[in-house]
């Protein structure tokens, strides 16, 4: 499955979406496996290579991915792996103007990416120019240090410093998710921090730190290149040995792990926010990674809960008791941890706390009893579902790809992931939801009391 910065959970959130079309799949597997047909091998220097050609359109999508993300910076250095996805798009020794000039020109779609646990590259561009993208990115993979100056690192840092405070400082409830990362995991977690970083640490970072990050980091055999489209394999081959092929393979980094974590008691953060509207509550427990066992069963409760209209809490809170304006629930899958995550906005006239004792009692419900037949019928249809519509354009096949070897360990996992939802039974659903217990943290948020908005509610 996908994830939201993760792609998994912005999927589950999507497959309520598509609850209508739930008829249209059997809640048993498919006669012929889902796959995305391709060839994987992988060059002298480590970089790991999947090819799969799709000749539908003119059209060809590049996906690269480092292994490494936020989760991998040293103490002191938050934010690193972000400024450096930035610092990639600075030009590199054969190409030294800003990345995305010779591939706008072509009218191609490029970006990058940086989460918690990968950093990713990738082109969408018409077939014929397919070696211009190959070409670039191998060029910043082998030969990025001889461009990159302070200066370049001072300019980035403050875009970045900037995305900081139009994302996280300046929006409404903006700096929530991240400080309730911070209190799901403790100190010294890899997810302890988010991945933008503090000013602190991003004011810290040096020339020497990129030239240790790339050289750590950077390396072909901490990468994999995925081309999916309108090509033909021999002719991606020799492109890929001569312009990846020279490249020399970089240090094996230690890979970062990190145990299991449980929450004893109940943390209750309370805050009152000036620039807030509503009264609103996240309430977020630790949970299983990504593939490991309880992630499946614990998509399926988000989709029970709040899969639809007639789903328990969205017809409790939403539509019956109207004590809420809307309510979200999701498992947020990772590499080495997930997060469930339940967020409510109150309705005029009522608290938080109000409805935390509504979805406690929800919950409570579906950990006793376990959810009906018809609803996991519905919410395993719903997820079949977003797999086949998941698969419409060629840059989902190669992030899934991508996804799939990174943290599946094998490309070829479509299957596997679908068939996890596929096996959930009542009792396995019954006990992610019991899984969800004491131990979390509850996150208050209400707006701050001035004469105005006193008035607005007398």
């Amino acid at each position: 499955m996908w994830q939201k910065t993760n792609w998994h959970g912005a999927f589950m959130k999507a497959f309520s979406i598509v609850a209508l079309a739930a008829s249209l799949f059997s809640v048993s597997a498919q006669a012929q496996d889902l796959s995305i047909e391709h060839t994987q091998y992988q060059l002298d220097n480590g970089l790991t290579v999947i090819l799969a050609e799709d000749h539908d359109l003119p059209l060809v999508q590049v996906n690269v991915w480092y292994h490494v993300g936020s989760k991998d910076e040293p103490q002191g250095r938050s934010g690193f792996a972000h400024l450096f996805e930035h610092l990639m798009f600075q030009g590199s020794e054969n190409q030294p103007g800003e990345y995305f000039e010779p591939l706008q020109e072509v009218g191609a779609r490029v970006n990058g990416t940086t989460n918690s646990d990968r950093t990713n590259y990738f082109e969408g561009l018409g077939r014929e120019q397919l070696p211009l993208a190959l070409w670039l990115e191998s060029d910043r993979m082998g030969w990025l240090l001889g461009v990159i100056d302070q200066g370049k690192i001072d300019n980035q840092r403050e875009v970045v410093r900037n995305e900081r405070r139009q994302r996280y400082e300046i929006p409404p409830y903006g700096e929530v998710w991240p400080d309730l990362m911070a209190e799901v995991f403790p100190e010294g977690h890899p997810y302890h921090h988010p991945t933008i970083g503090s000013h602190e640490d991003l004011e810290a970072a040096s020339l020497e730190d990129v030239h240790e990050w790339f050289g750590t980091w950077y390396g072909p055999n901490n990468a994999s290149l995925v081309v999916v489209g309108d090509f033909d394999e021999a002719e991606a081959r020799e492109l890929i040995e001569n312009y990846f092929g020279p490249i020399p393979r970089g240090p094996e980094p230690e890979v970062t792990t990190a145990d299991p974590v449980v929450h004893e008691s109940e943390t209750v953060v309370r805050r009152v926010e000036e620039g807030v509207p509503y009264d609103k509550v996240w309430i977020a427990w630790p949970t299983p990674a990504l593939f490991a066992d309880g992630d499946a069963e614990l998509d399926i409760v988000s989709d029970v809960l709040t899969g639809g209209r007639s789903s328990r809490l969205t017809s409790a809170l939403v539509y019956d008791q109207q004590i809420a304006k809307s309510v979200e629930v999701y498992q947020y899958s990772r590499y080495l941890a997930g997060v469930y995550m339940v967020e409510a906005t109150a309705a005029e006239g009522h608290t938080t706390d109000e409805l935390v004792a509504a979805i406690d009692e929800v919950l409570a419900g579906l950990a006793e009893s376990g959810p009906t037949e018809d609803e996991l019928a519905i919410a395993v249809a719903n997820v079949e579902a977003g797999f086949y519509g998941g698969m419409n354009t060629l840059a989902a096949k190669a992030d899934r790809l991508n996804t799939y070897l990174f943290t599946a360990g094998t490309p070829d996992y479509l299957q596997e992931d679908l068939n996890r939802y596929l096996a959930v039974t009542q009792e396995g659903v019954q006990a992610a939801a019991a899984s969800l217990n004491e131990g979390r943290v509850v996150f208050h948020v209400t707006p701050e009391v001035t004469e105005t908005n006193t008035e607005e509610t007398e």
